[in-house]
């Protein structure tokens, strides 16, 4: 398994310097013992669960130590692979500097004919990813980017609080969803003598932006946000983590009402489009549309921007685009607009299936092309901005440009609700970086 992960990504990047290569077979090879090192007996009805040290491996944010478990509920076993709750607890570090603590619980039995999905996690990131707004307008430069790790970063310390219901109109395909979300975002310049930084002559991005005026200063230092959000869905997949037929799509609207919200009250909308095909047997043709917007003139914190709609999380974060849950290879936040779009289209195929440990096993890989796009552009003021500044770190906004990566990817599935994920990108143009190595847990969508 794990020379069969090198060669793979070998073809996409030779050049990948050998002790990177090492780390990352490492990576997976503990990631694969841990799974089976667990297995007791067969998780097909009563309780199961699937625990590991939390690690992984992120190109935005480094490698991934601690521990996470996921706890399930099958019942009598009549809905394998669903369950009826699932548990998931993590508690992890980055060595990129970003902690997750999260707990999420997610039931089809709790209220009858209703999903529930509770979340609550607290996300401290003292490197969070700032490239400025509407992707290739803002000027990325990959050499100072090496001099100063922390030029395109800022501290963003994120505490949230989410519940998400799902159901449905009768017997039918189409649904509803609603919720609640409160956010509380702290904004600051990275902190370069705790992580041990040089200083970076001028400032980094983040204050430049707020010394130009781009960045409110009453918005400057991050606040709190309550949301409400309501929506439609059609959802006729055959199951969740790896559907193999089917469609999901919803359109949610999600507002920041100004009776909760003092200060930069705003609404967006997601209509988010997901299609599965089998092709062959185990082979598997996916894709997912997206596209996020701003209703109405009323202006969204720039830290809010990155935060994507979706009925409910998977992943302990939701920001893009760029990264592991948006554009696969393309740099994290790098494609921040008032309207965005972006789409994924990947094959998947499972070519080995096996038992251990009593368990069900399977091995699958993914090949994959993503691409976003700025649809509508955050207004920025560069009156306060010199010319020379201007030449650095601004291009001419041209509508209708995409940032695009394709790669591949490795998943080991365990007893299919319990996925374990590698996916490697490369992008297609410079000013998007250059690739992106994510290795976690889930298929992307």
């Amino acid at each position: 398994m794990c020379f069969f992960l090198l060669s793979f990504f070998h073809i996409f990047d030779p050049n990948l310097k050998a002790n990177s290569m090492k780390r990352l077979i490492y990576v997976s090879c503990l990631l694969f013992l841990a799974a089976t090192a667990f297995s007791q007996q067969k998780i097909k009805t009563g309780f199961g669960f699937g625990a590991l040290p939390a690690i992984s491996y992120d190109s935005d944010l480094g490698f991934q130590y601690g521990a996470l478990v996921n706890l399930y509920d099958y019942g009598d076993g009549t809905t394998f692979p669903k369950y009826n709750h699932s548990l998931y607890l993590e508690l992890s570090t980055y060595t990129k500097g970003t902690t997750i603590a999260r707990l999420r619980y997610d039931s089809e039995s709790l209220i009858p004919k209703v999903r529930t999905t509770l979340d609550v996690a607290y996300v401290p990131d003292q490197m969070s990813d700032f490239y400025g707004f509407n992707g290739y307008q803002s000027n990325f430069d990959l050499a100072t980017s090496k001099m100063y790790r922390n030029f395109y970063k800022c501290e963003k310390n994120t505490f949230r609080i989410k519940a998400d219901f799902q159901g449905y109109f009768g017997e039918s395909k189409f649904g509803w969803v609603g919720g609640y979300a409160f956010y509380n975002f702290k904004m600051d310049t990275v902190n370069i003598t705790k992580l041990g930084l040089s200083p970076v002559p001028g400032g980094d991005l983040f204050q430049k932006y707020k010394t130009w005026g781009i960045i409110d200063a009453n918005e400057a230092n991050g606040g709190s946000i309550n949301y409400f959000k309501a929506g439609l869905k059609y959802d006729t997949r055959d199951q969740l983590a790896c559907p193999t037929n089917g469609i999901f799509t919803e359109a949610v609207v999600q507002t920041a009402p100004k009776f909760l919200n003092q200060t930069n009250p705003h609404t967006k909308m997601a209509i988010i489009h997901r299609q599965y095909f089998s092709l062959a047997k185990d082979l598997i043709f996916a894709y997912r549309l997206d596209y996020q917007t701003t209703i109405g003139k009323e202006k969204v914190p720039y830290y809010a921007q990155p935060e994507l709609i979706t009925s409910y999380l998977i992943a302990a974060t939701n920001q893009g685009l760029g990264g592991k849950v948006s554009v696969r290879g393309i740099l994290r936040n790098r494609i921040i607009g008032d309207n965005v779009g972006f789409a994924n289209f990947e094959f998947r195929y499972k070519f080995l299936r096996f038992e251990m440990f009593k368990q069900n096993f399977y091995l699958g890989t993914n090949v994959f092309f993503d691409s976003g796009i700025i649809l509508k552009p955050i207004e920025m003021d560069l009156t306060n901005v010199s010319p020379g500044d201007k030449d650095t770190y601004f291009n001419q906004y041209e509508k209708g440009k995409f940032h695009s990566a394709a790669g591949i990817g490795l998943k080991i599935g365990w007893n299919e609700n319990f996925v374990i994920s590698a996916d490697f990108g490369k992008a297609f143009d410079k000013q998007d970086g250059n690739t992106g190595m994510y290795i976690g847990l889930n298929y992307l969508f």
